[in-house]
C-alpha cells in the first residue's frame, strides 16, 4: 500500500477507497450482498459524493446538519449530497428523537424552540441544556423531522444510513474497534510509524463471517458492562462456548473475568464461581480456588488449588496460588507445599530532603561523576529486549499482522508467542553468544526510532543509556532478563527496579528498586528481585525516610507558597 500524497485536499476519500480495495481483496468470500452492492454502488458515485460520504462516515455520529457539512474539496453540498439520497445511503430530513434533536443544537438554537414546540414548558432560560433535555424528556414527544421541532432554524437534517457497514468494514481492516480511521492520516504525516510486514492475502483477523458477528456480539456486551448494565440481564447473552478463533477466544475469556470478578465483589459468588469455571485463563484459576474460599468450601478450594498448581503456571499466578494454598492448608490441618521465602536483598536506607519524586531524589544523591544513576523503572531491559529481538517480534506470521498499522502482533500476550517463535528468538539469542548483539541493538536504535513497539518507550530511553547499559551488563544477565520477559510479557513488563547505577570503568552495574515513606515491596517486584537473586544480579532496595523540616523551613515554605510567585 502506497502512501498517499498529504496535500491531495481529498486525502480521506483516497484512504477510504484503500480500505474498500483492502477489503475486497481478502474479505471478498465474508461480504454479505449489501456490503458487495456497497462497493460497487460507493466506484459509481461522482467523486464529490463518495467524498462527502467518507467525511460523514469518519465524523462522530449518524445525523448531520446541511449547514456543518461545508467542505471546499467537495463544493456544493446539495449537489454532492443528492446522488447518496439516490443510492439509499443518506436519507434527509428524516424524524430526530428529543435526545437526538439536543445533541444536533445549540443552546441558543433550542431557547428559540421555546416559543414554538416547546412552548408551556417552565424551563429556566439560564439552565444548561442537560438540565433543559433532563426535565423535558419525561414529556410525550415523539420524534419528528428537525424543521417540526425548529421551524425558524432554516437547516436541513440528514442521516448517514451505512454508518454501521462502516463500522464493520473497520472492523475487517484493523481486526478491533479501538483503531480510528485518522491512523491512516497520523501514519502520513508521520506521528506514528509502524515497521512494515510483509502481508499476504491471506492476512485477515476474520476467517468466517460468524466470527466476525461474534466480535460485534462481544463488543456489544464489553459496552453494556462498561455502562453498568445489570448483570442479571448482562449475563444470560454470555457465550460460554469456546471460539475456535484462539483471537476471539482471548476476548471472551476477558470479558468472562471481568463480569466475574464484579460478581465476586457484589458477593454474588455461586454465579462468580460458574464463570470462572468457563474461563480459560490462569486468572480465573486464581480467583475460582478465591470464591471457593470465601464459600467455605476448604476442601474444594484446596483440590482445585493442588490441581492448578499442577498445571504450567506463569510467576504471578504460582506466587498467588501458593499463596492461597498455604492458608487453606492451615485451616484444613493439611501439609501445605514448600515455598522459599522471599530474602530481600541489599538494604540502603537514607535520610533525604523531601522532594517531589523519592526515585530521582535518591538517583540524584546516589550518583557520581564516574558511576552515574539513572532513573529508568522498566524502560531499559524493555528496550533492549525490544531492539534485540525485533525481528522475532515483527515475523509475519498467520494471525499475528493483518494491516498496515500493527504496533505489536496480535498474539502478543498467548502463551505460545515465543513457541510459535522459537527459531527467530534462538538467533536473535544467538547475538548474545556470538557478541555482536552492541552492534545490533545500537544499529536499530538508530534505524527504527521512533516506530511503534510494545518493548521500546522512545521518550522513555536515550541512545547514551543504551551504550552505558551494553558496556556494564553482562549477556547471559540480558539472555536472563529477556527469557524471563517471553515466560509472561504482560506481567514481566513491569515491577523492575527503579533505578540502575553503571560503573564504566569497572564494566559493572547495579540495579535500585526505590521504596519511599510508607511504601513497601509489591508482588511483581518482589518476583523480579527474587529472579536475580537467583541469577546472581546485583540489586538493592533502598528505603527513603524524609529528613524533619525545621520550623524556620517550615515557615519558609509557607511564605513561598504564599507568595504570589511561589507555587499553586
Amino acid at each position: 500500500m502506497t502512501r498517499p500524497v498529504l496535500d491531495d485536499p481529498l486525502y480521506y476519500l483516497v484512504n477510504f477507497r484503500r480500505v474498500l480495495a483492502w477489503l475486497e481483496t481478502r474479505y471478498a468470500d465474508l461480504l454479505s450482498e449489501v456490503e458487495t452492492a456497497f462497493l460497487t454502488d460507493f466506484a459509481a458515485l461522482p467523486e464529490a459524493s463518495q467524498a462527502l460520504l467518507v467525511r460523514m462516515v469518519m465524523r462522530k455520529g449518524e445525523d448531520f446538519r446541511d449547514s456543518r457539512l461545508v467542505y471546499p474539496e467537495i463544493g456544493e453540498t446539495s449537489a454532492a449530497v443528492a446522488p447518496l439520497m439516490a443510492a439509499g445511503f443518506v436519507q434527509a430530513d428524516p424524524p430526530l428523537t428529543l435526545e437526538a434533536l439536543f445533541a444536533l443544537t445549540t443552546k441558543p438554537e433550542l431557547r428559540a424552540g421555546l416559543d414554538g414546540v416547546f412552548a408551556g414548558e417552565e424551563l429556566s432560560r439560564s439552565a444548561g441544556k442537560g438540565e433543559w433535555l433532563a426535565q423535558l424528556g419525561a414529556g410525550d414527544f415523539t420524534p419528528r423531522p428537525l424543521a417540526h421541532w425548529l421551524p425558524t432554524l432554516g437547516d436541513r437534517h440528514y442521516r448517514l444510513m451505512v454508518d454501521e457497514m462502516a463500522e464493520r468494514f473497520r472492523l475487517m481492516f484493523f481486526g478491533n474497534l479501538r483503531q480510528q480511521w485518522s491512523e491512516f492520516v497520523l501514519a502520513d504525516l508521520g506521528v506514528y510509524r509502524f515497521e512494515a510486514v510483509t502481508l499476504g492475502a491471506g492476512s485477515r483477523a476474520f476467517s468466517e463471517r460468524d466470527e466476525l458477528e461474534s466480535y460485534h456480539r462481544l463488543h456489544r456486551l464489553r459496552t453494556r458492562f462498561e455502562r453498568e448494565e445489570p448483570l442479571t440481564t448482562l449475563t444470560p447473552d454470555l457465550p460460554l462456548a469456546a471460539f475456535a478463533n484462539p483471537w476471539l477466544e482471548r476476548r471472551r475469556a476477558r470479558l468472562i473475568d471481568k463480569i466475574a470478578y464484579r460478581l465476586e465483589r457484589d458477593d454474588e459468588l455461586e454465579a462468580s464461581l460458574a464463570l470462572y469455571a468457563n474461563s480459560p485463563t490462569h486468572y480465573a484459576r486464581v480467583r475460582e480456588v478465591r470464591v471457593l474460599e470465601r464459600l467455605t468450601r476448604y476442601d474444594a478450594a484446596f483440590d482445585a488449588a493442588e490441581l492448578a498448581l499442577a498445571m504450567p503456571l506463569r510467576d504471578a499466578e504460582a506466587q498467588r496460588l501458593a499463596r492461597l494454598h498455604q492458608r487453606l492448608a492451615r485451616k484444613l490441618g493439611r501439609p501445605a507445599r514448600d515455598e522459599a521465602a522471599f530474602v530481600e536483598p541489599e538494604r540502603i536506607d537514607l535520610e533525604l530532603p523531601r522532594a517531589r519524586s523519592v526515585e530521582r531524589a535518591v538517583a540524584e544523591h546516589l550518583s557520581t561523576a564516574e558511576a552515574p544513576v539513572l532513573y529508568v523503572e522498566n524502560a531499559l531491559v524493555n528496550a533492549l529486549f525490544g531492539l534485540l529481538c525485533w525481528p522475532a517480534i515483527f515475523a509475519p506470521l498467520p494471525g499475528a499482522f493483518f494491516h498496515p498499522f500493527h504496533s505489536a502482533p496480535a498474539d502478543l500476550h498467548d502463551d505460545d508467542f515465543r513457541a510459535r517463535r522459537a527459531e527467530a528468538f534462538e538467533s536473535c539469542f544467538a547475538l548474545l553468544t556470538s557478541g555482536a548483539y552492541r552492534e545490533v541493538i545500537l544499529a536499530r536504535f538508530d534505524t527504527k526510532f521512533g516506530m511503534q513497539s510494545p518493548f521500546v518507550f522512545w521518550e522513555a530511553i536515550r541512545r547514551e543509556t543504551l551504550e552505558l547499559a551494553l558496556d556494564c551488563i553482562p549477556p547471559h544477565h540480558l539472555r536472563h532478563w529477556f527469557e524471563r520477559l517471553l515466560n509472561d510479557v504482560r506481567a514481566n513488563r513491569a515491577g523492575m527496579p527503579d533505578l540502575i547505577q553503571f560503573d564504566p570503568q569497572a564494566q559493572k552495574y547495579r540495579m535500585i528498586e526505590v521504596k519511599g515513606p510508607g511504601d513497601r515491596l509489591q508482588d511483581n517486584q518482589k518476583r523480579w528481585l527474587a529472579f536475580c537473586a537467583e541469577h546472581a544480579m546485583p540489586v538493592s532496595v533502598c528505603y527513603v525516610r524524609w529528613q524533619p523540616v525545621s520550623e524556620a523551613a517550615r515557615d519558609a515554605g509557607v511564605a513561598q507558597t504564599n507568595s504570589p510567585g511561589g507555587p499553586a
